[in-house]
C-alpha cells in the first residue's frame, strides 16, 4: 500500500518553482527521478528533494491540470514547518518570482521592496518612458 500523497497546487511555471525551492534552501533535481517514502517505497516526480531523515520531497507536472502536484508521504514529513506552511511560502516565493519576472519583462525595476512582519511582502515597481 502506497503511502504517497499529492497535494493540488497553483504552482504552473517551472522556472519560478526551482527559483522559490531554491530561495527556500531546498535544491531539486530535474528530471524524472524517484523520490522515496514509507518502507523504501518509490514514486516518480518531475522535481525530487533528497531528505535526510523522512520523506523525500517530489513535484510531478499533471499535464490535465497543467499544475506541479507536490508528492511526498505526509506521514513522514520531516520539515521544520508543517506541509501546509511550506506550501504557502513556496507558493508566496513563487508568486513574488513570476511577478518580477513579468515586472522586468515589461521594463519596471524594483524600487522597493519590504518583508512585512506578518509575512506578506510590499512591491514599489517603477519604469521611466
Amino acid at each position: 500500500m502506497s503511502h504517497f500523497s499529492i497535494v493540488k497546487t497553483q504552482l504552473r511555471k517551472k522556472e519560478p518553482l526551482l527559483a522559490a525551492l531554491r530561495e527556500m534552501g531546498l535544491f531539486p533535481q530535474e528530471g524524472e527521478r524517484l523520490i522515496r517514502g514509507y518502507r523504501g517505497q518509490t514514486v516518480k516526480a518531475d522535481l525530487a528533494i533528497a531528505v535526510q531523515k523522512g520523506s523525500d520531497i517530489g513535484f510531478r507536472w499533471n499535464a490535465s491540470s497543467e499544475v506541479y502536484e507536490l508528492v511526498t508521504d505526509l506521514d513522514l514529513w520531516s520539515q521544520p514547518v508543517p506541509v501546509e506552511r511550506f506550501l504557502s511560502k513556496l507558493t508566496q516565493q513563487y508568486a513574488l518570482n513570476t511577478v518580477l519576472s513579468a515586472t522586468s519583462e515589461e521594463g519596471f525595476e524594483v524600487e522597493k521592496k519590504v518583508n512585512n512582519v506578518d509575512g506578506s511582502i510590499e512591491l514599489v515597481v517603477t519604469r521611466w518612458d
